[in-house]
Parts: structure tokens; sequence; C-alpha cells
């Protein structure tokens, strides 16, 4: 496995060395050592995976309680992961950084706790699975708003048009809005 930075230095691209032949493939796609330098020895104790149809935006989304660091790869298809600062006293603060994340390039994206995330799916469908370094709690969760443009985040949207995104994440608060950490 090797780890590569980003603009926004705690955030970081995994890439995994894929053996394969006429059989098919073989990766590692976690390895405890690399990701406790990552998680400061915090473990991972929630597994999530989900499917999306092309055009579906989830996100941006950040727990104030029980934050969560997230380890997430596509294991069908293609997304734009998404991660956003939200840690106030940061030099990162507001910025962001993406990355294709798809079942051809197995690459894996490491979201530190402090950063609002989501993805934007841009093949027929894609599944998503992630590790979370927290539980999901409902009552700490939070939506930044996926298209503010005081935060700017380009994405790739298919033949231009809007992405479908759930009520809450419509409903999410502008980044001078939103809380920060």
């Amino acid at each position: 496995m090797k780890v590569v930075n980003t603009s926004i230095p705690e955030v970081k691209i995994i890439e995994t060395q894929v053996f394969g032949d006429e059989r098919g493939f073989f990766m590692e796609t976690f390895r405890a050592s690399i990701m406790d330098e990552l998680t400061g020895g915090k473990p991972f104790v929630q597994d999530n995976h989900s499917k999306s149809a092309q055009g579906i935006l989830r996100g941006l989304h950040y727990q104030m309680q029980q934050t969560q660091g997230k380890l997430v790869r596509v294991v069908q298809g293609a997304v734009f992961d998404v991660a956003v600062d939200m840690r106030k006293d940061s030099a990162t603060f507001g910025q962001w950084v993406g990355e294709v994340l798809s079942a051809e390039n197995k690459k894996q994206l490491w979201v530190p706790e402090g950063f609002a995330h989501g993805f934007y799916v841009m093949t027929e469908s894609a599944e998503f699975v992630y590790k979370c370094t927290d539980y999901y709690a409902p009552e700490f969760d939070r939506s930044l708003k996926w298209n503010d443009p005081a935060v700017g985040i380009d994405w790739p949207l298919v033949d231009g048009k809007q992405p479908l995104v759930s009520e809450k994440d419509e409903n999410g608060k502008s980044f001078a809005e939103a809380d920060t950490f």
C-alpha cells in the first residue's frame, strides 16, 4: 500500500498494489499498521456499503460529536469523492480536495475527523464502501450545502445536469452558517 499526499496534508490517497492474471486479481485493502499512523491509533468500528445511481450526490456530511474518520473506496462504478476542511484553526479551513475513486483505479481516500465528506456518482451506478472510526449518530449529523459558492467545489456533473440529492442535503447549511470544529 502506498500513501499519497493531497493538497490538504491530512487527507490521503491510498493506492494498493494489485496482482492480477487471467484468473482475476488480488489486492490488500486494509493494513492496521498503516491506518494506525493516519488515525492516531483510533480503530475502525463500523463498515458501510451504499449503492447509488448515476447523478446521485450524497453529502457533504460530518458529525459534530462522535466525529468520524472514514476510509472510503468504490467496488463498482466510479465516483468523485470530496473532503472539505471544517476545522477553523486549520491552515486549509474551507478548502476542499476531490478525487475520482473507481472499481478500476482501486484508489481509497482517507478522510479524517473534522472534514465534511460527500461523493457524486459518475457512472451508471456505483457501490461505495467505507470504514468509520466512530458510529453514526444522527443527532450530531450535519450537512454542508454541496454547491455553496464559498467552498466552490468543481463537481464533474454528467452532461452538466443538476445532481439528485436528498432533502437533508438540499437543505444543507452554507459554509458561512455551518457548524465548524
